[in-house]
């Protein structure tokens, strides 16, 4: 096909889709056309251009591509960073310039195969795999079979092996290089200088004997060691394919929540006309219908129909939740059984899943505080293997027995070889990345690596009230009448003027009457007093419904309606007062149910040894009811922010790991402050946005999921750190020699370099347990 005739493509400003020039909608943005997926974003483009255009004067947002290979579109503003040092980000793969590790995407994506540096390795070490068996079987037997002479042999060893040092062990030495120009030892600094060292002294072996003195004349020849360079490369290629394989395995938990998310969405046009799209072409405010058995496209809330909807690979909750017209949909959840009609309110990266998927992600690139410390032991560690290997040299060639000189060369390569920082520095990586993956499976999310840490320390939790304990959605308890009126007057006079506020009591008020069938009548001259209550003019009479601070402050004597208010806030209940005319009309009770979940966790979370304290906004009389309901010694009521705050800082200060679980705007200081804030999923986003842990749902037994996964993690952290220290402490003395004079034992390069690489195969292998553990 002519180039002329490739399919020209651009990219939609507004939603980055890509559309071609036959799509309907168009707009002329100075003289040049800008091409769009539907209305909707032609609109918003043409509202406010400068919004979409990184350059006002541009006139087509993306470069023309003639037939763009799906694989390049996909991976254009790709990131990719290192597992050990997450602070290290570049647009392209490769390795990083700190410790060698190969580079992953910062987004896994559904589509990929097998990373490009695997296939790479793969095929490096097929190829020289019959090479290096080959070079191995000449060293152990040529002077046996006698099919060369052998200074012959060692020519026929240095052109075998050539390939395998030059071509598939090149990526290590140029990762060793990069190490050194970057000031950065790490495992590919060690394997490069054994390596090269091994292989260059036996090209100047072969190449150059009578250089030689006659003391590292061994079987006829100058002793080489091409087989061990090779075996080295060749085991080193088979390690990190082991290794690639194997930390695939821990994005699974990001690639499981991408996977949950539908394809397209069935759209309901203006004109009634439904439409399959692209969930990329969905915008906030679209209707969108979900059928049985479809995946809820992306969070909104339900305009018609009704349907159970199991949340549970988002929740964790395995019951289904019945969903009415009101409720709100989560994207990526499945509708069961009933026909739905939704309004689109969040879509792309602000849904509750996209924002699980950041958290995760962010999680798993975060360094724990053990991590930092592994970083420091390792970058020293490197340092010290190249100075006991240079000691292993000097030591063996004056004091070992003949050829002493080449008995220190094949020691300090094999100390060189097997000491592995790798295996140091991957030992809390691996275990936070899976441990986040698991926790995100079971609606846990932690912020970063820290809160993993520090939530097995926790001994006090302070919980707010409203939200946390309770389901934070009042609903009206019933309607005390005074002399002259019914309670249904009370409740429908009050419903009335209570429908020009947006405060939640209201809102339960407005509909309990409703659900009644009472009639509600306009409201006039509505004014809201903040925290106090309201006032307005209904049928022409004056109406007042707020606390006993607005009855106070309009002078209307509340009379025995208090004894009785009383007694309902003793239950936990808010009351407030309705008056017509200046004279009180009645009370309204409405309370906030205490979740079925909390008596379960608070229970569990005192089988822990948590300290549990109560700190809430509301009345004394209030909070001491929940309190007492909930089996809570400690409590605080009437607590602005700044209390909270102090009260954190105030446990800090006496020795304590302080937790703090909230979901309004007024919890958001104490989360920040708290050593782990715990956020629920259910709450405002300032409180998620402000705490290191998140509960999808909203349920407290989540702290006892989160502190069971800490532990787990850090006992995983530790058995990763302590077997890499053991491994390096026994094998880096036995490779340098020192159980030779007692028992004989010395450490081939080849031994050496796969206990190298199984090594750092192990711990990942036992960070991945963490995913069979229970927690």
């Amino acid at each position: 096909m002519d180039a002329a005739d490739a399919k020209i493509s651009f990219k939609d400003p507004v939603c980055g889709m890509t559309v071609t020039e036959k799509s309907p909608h168009v707009f002329k943005y100075k003289d040049k056309p800008v091409y769009f997926c539907s209305a909707g974003c032609r609109t918003k483009f043409v509202a406010e251009p400068s919004k979409y255009l990184v350059d006002a004067s541009q006139a087509l947002p993306a470069t023309k591509v003639a037939n763009p290979n799906p694989s390049e579109i996909l991976a254009t503003g790709t990131i990719y960073t290192c597992p050990m040092h997450p602070e290290v980000r570049q647009e392209h793969a490769g390795a990083c310039p700190k410790c060698g590790m190969a580079l992953e995407p910062e987004m896994p994506n559904l589509d990929e195969g097998e990373s490009p540096e695997l296939v790479d390795f793969k095929r490096r070490f097929i190829w020289t795999l019959p090479l290096t068996l080959t070079v191995t079987l000449l060293a152990m037997l040529g002077h046996r079979l006698q099919w060369f002479q052998m200074g012959t042999q060692s020519w026929i060893e240095l052109i075998l092996s050539l390939p395998i040092v030059l071509w598939a062990g090149w990526p290590f030495f140029v990762r060793g290089f990069q190490s050194i120009v970057n000031r950065s030892p790490n495992m590919w600094t060690l394997i490069g200088l054994g390596t090269a060292a091994a292989f260059i002294y036996s090209v100047v072996a072969t190449v150059f004997p009578d250089v030689f003195p006659a003391s590292f004349i061994a079987m006829g020849r100058v002793a080489v060691y091409f087989e061990a360079a090779a075996v080295i490369i060749s085991l080193t290629l088979l390690g990190q394919i082991l290794e690639l394989k194997a930390r695939s395995q821990t994005s699974a938990a990001i690639k499981s929540l991408l996977g949950l998310s539908p394809k397209t969405a069935r759209r309901i046009n203006a004109d009634g006309v439904e439409e399959d799209v692209a969930l990329t072409h969905v915008h906030v405010g679209d209707l969108l219908r979900i059928r049985p058995g479809e995946k809820v496209p992306v969070d909104g809330i339900v305009i018609e129909g009704q349907s159970a909807v199991d949340e549970s690979m988002l929740t964790g909750e395995p019951m289904p939740v019945t969903k009415g017209v009101g409720d709100n949909l989560i994207g990526a959840t499945m509708n069961t059984n009933g026909a739905l009609i939704m309004r689109s309110q969040k879509v792309g990266s602000q849904t509750v899943l996209a924002s699980i998927v950041q958290m995760v992600m962010q999680a798993q690139r975060s360094k724990a505080p053990m991590q930092r410390m592994a970083d420091q032991v390792a970058g020293y560690f490197v340092v010290t293997v190249v100075a006991i290997a240079l000691m292993t040299f000097v030591v063996w060639g004056l004091f070992g027995p003949e050829p002493s000189w080449v008995f220190g060369l094949i020691n300090a390569v094999a100390v060189l070889i097997i000491a592995c920082p790798c295996a140091l520095g991957m030992a809390t990586p691996m275990s936070i990345m899976v441990a986040t993956g698991k926790a995100a499976s079971q609606g846990v999310l932690f912020r970063d690596a820290a809160a993993i840490e520090n939530f097995r320390k926790v001994d006090v939790l302070i919980v707010d009230k409203t939200g946390t304990l309770t389901e934070g959605k009042p609903r009206f308890n019933q309607a005390l009448a005074a002399s002259g009126f019914s309670e249904d007057e009370v409740l429908r006079l009050a419903a009335s003027l209570d429908q020009g506020s947006e405060h939640p009591l209201a809102d339960a008020i407005v509909k309990a009457a409703r659900e009644k069938g009472l009639i509600l009548d306009k409201v006039d001259n509505f004014e809201s007093s903040t925290g106090i209550g309201v006032r307005g003019s209904v049928n022409g009479k004056q109406l007042a419904l707020g606390n006993t601070a607005l009855m106070d402050q309009i002078n209307v004597q509340i009379g025995l309606l208090k004894v009785q208010a009383d007694e309902l806030r003793a239950t936990g209940a808010s009351v407030v007062y309705l008056s017509v005319e200046g004279l009180v009309a009645g009370l309204l009770s409405i309370s906030d149910p205490v979740k079925e979940s909390t008596i379960e966790a608070l229970s569990t979370l005192k089988t822990l040894g948590m300290r549990v304290i109560m700190a809430t906004g509301d009345g004394l009389l209030t909070a001491k009811s929940v309190a007492d309901q909930l089996g809570i010694e400690e409590f605080y009521g009437e607590v602005k922010p700044a209390d909270k705050l102090a009260l954190v800082d105030k446990l800090q200060h006496e020795g304590h790991v302080v937790a703090m679980a909230g979901d309004g705007i007024n919890d958001a200081p104490a989360l920040a402050k708290a050593d782990v804030g715990v956020a629920m999923g259910t709450g405002t986003d300032v409180a998620m946005n402000s705490a290191q842990v998140t509960l999808v749902k909203g349920d407290l037994r989540g702290i006892a999921q989160a502190r069971a996964i800490s532990e787990q993690t850090i006992a995983n952290m530790k058995q990763n750190l302590g077997f890499a220290f053991i491994y390096n402490a026994l094998g880096v003395p036995l490779a340098a020699g020192v159980l030779y004079p007692f028992t004989g034992w010395l450490l081939s390069p080849m031994i050496a370099a796969l206990a190298m690489s199984l090594s750092s195969v192990s711990v990942i292998t036992n960070a991945l347990r963490l995913k069979r553990s229970q927690g």
